[in-house]
């Protein structure tokens, strides 16, 4: 643990913002921790090689070297002002157990590369249409070329495009010929990361088992147009109040929430922003515009389509009500993805033979491990007990726990596929 947390503790100070950390992809920040991953690798005697996105590759060769080798590793961003081990704790844990083989004398039956991803959190630097989780979904011949351009860094205005080749990397490639990673050379791709929620931490589990990761469908730019009216002059009846049409929008959405849930379905909803224009909203004004985004998420494409479904009819039938009209836009949508069944089975095996008290857990959160099961890789995900929740500075992640779940990660990277 020592090796980790000196890692830990360099690349939050070289990284650090007015609070927390703040690693913008495809920045100095981001940068900072790539290089610090590469220069700790060095210091291991690991392979160092870089792909034309940016992600770093830090390989111990195994036994044999012309069988699938194990890929592992997270991210190394952050979202702004986020906190130091969201995605970082998976790059640490790789490297801290290769550093354990080192220094036992162990060399792994295949290739073990630990992969420092770029970019997973470019959704809360980038607005525009795109999906996030650029630098595997690059790697992996997922990323849409159309998405570099969409893409627009929220503060500059610099398209993510512009700010790759910026950084020194080869935004044409994306898209071009093969991928840069091949299931057929991986027997899989682990992947540990802190658990963003609070299950672990109140049911006192220090480490969780991944049975999938919930996929998404959201409207990125919703919006509701009535009337600026008098407030006190107009009656009720006459009004075409966009704020109270939205309200009455997401108080059925949350039924339909709960009905989902009372039925034994998974479903999680959000609307994460809701705002009048300021430039036109008053106290003494009727609000004649509102805005907002929803945000569904699941492990079941059907419930996935249900609520995407349901939202468009209500919005119908209340605009009709109370003289509106909601323009929801397009909905965009993120599969689930589940991990692999027999990847579980052993990550619980060795959970018993290693004594850590563990339980099985579905992620809420996109991951890139649900990038990597879409294109053909067997994934897994260890999940790390967190207190303080996550994308904010108070993460705080236990070094204790943080050991248990690097202990169960070298573990299986030890066992054959």
């Amino acid at each position: 643990m020592p090796f980790a947390e000196a890692l830990f503790e360099d690349v939050r100070k070289r990284t650090a913002d007015t609070v927390g950390v703040s690693r913008e992809p495809y920045g100095t920040g981001e940068q900072t921790a790539v290089d610090a991953v590469a220069r700790a690798g060095g210091e291991l005697g690991l392979e160092i090689k870089h792909d034309p996105f940016g992600n770093v590759y830090l390989t111990m060769p195994g036994r044999d070297r012309s069988a699938p080798g194990w890929i592992t590793g997270s991210h190394v961003d952050s979202v702004p002002l986020g906190g130091n081990f969201d995605g970082f704790a998976g790059v640490v844990a790789g490297l801290t157990a290769l550093a354990a083989f080192r220094k036992a004398g162990l060399a792994p039956q295949f290739d073990v590369t630990v992969m420092g991803i770029r970019a997973e959190e470019a959704s809360s630097w980038y607005g525009g249409a795109h999906d996030g989780h650029i630098g595997s979904r690059a790697a992996l011949g997922l990323l849409p070329t159309a998405e570099l351009d969409s893409a627009v860094q929220s503060r500059t205005g610099t398209s993510l495009r512009e700010q790759m080749r910026k950084a020194g990397f080869d935004p044409d490639a994306v898209g071009r010929g093969k991928p840069y990673l091949d299931p057929a050379r991986y027997c899989g791709y682990l992947e540990l990361h802190i658990e963003q929620g609070p299950v672990l931490e109140a049911r006192g589990f220090p480490v969780g088992v991944v049975t999938g990761i919930r996929g998404a469908t959201r409207a990125r730019s919703c919006q509701c147009i009535g009337s600026y009216t008098h407030s006190g002059a107009v009656p009720h009846e006459y009004r075409s109040d966009a704020v109270m049409a939205v309200v009455e929008l997401v108080r059925e959405l949350d039924l339909e929430w709960e009905r989902v849930r009372e039925d034994g379905g998974d479903l999680v909803f959000t609307v994460g922003k809701l705002y009048t224009d300021a430039k036109v909203h008053a106290l003494t004004k009727v609000p004649g515009e509102a805005n907002f985004v929803l945000d569904f998420r699941s492990q079941d494409d059907a419930i996935l389509q249900q609520v995407r479904v349901a939202a468009e009819r209500l919005a119908l039938e209340i605009g009709q009500r109370r003289r509106v009209r909601f323009d929801l836009g397009s909905f965009s949508l993120h599969r689930p993805a589940a991990m692999d069944p027999e990847f579980r089975r052993t990550l619980l095996s060795g959970c018993q033979d290693l004594g850590i008290r563990a339980m099985e857990i579905p992620s809420g959160a996109g991951h890139d491990a649900q990038d990597f099961a879409h294109a053909g890789f067997r994934s897994a995900m260890i999940f790390v007990r967190n207190s303080h929740g996550s994308h904010n500075p108070d993460e705080a992640m236990a070094i204790g726990d943080f050991a248990f779940g690097t202990r169960l990660l070298a573990w299986k990277l030890l066992q054959g596929a």
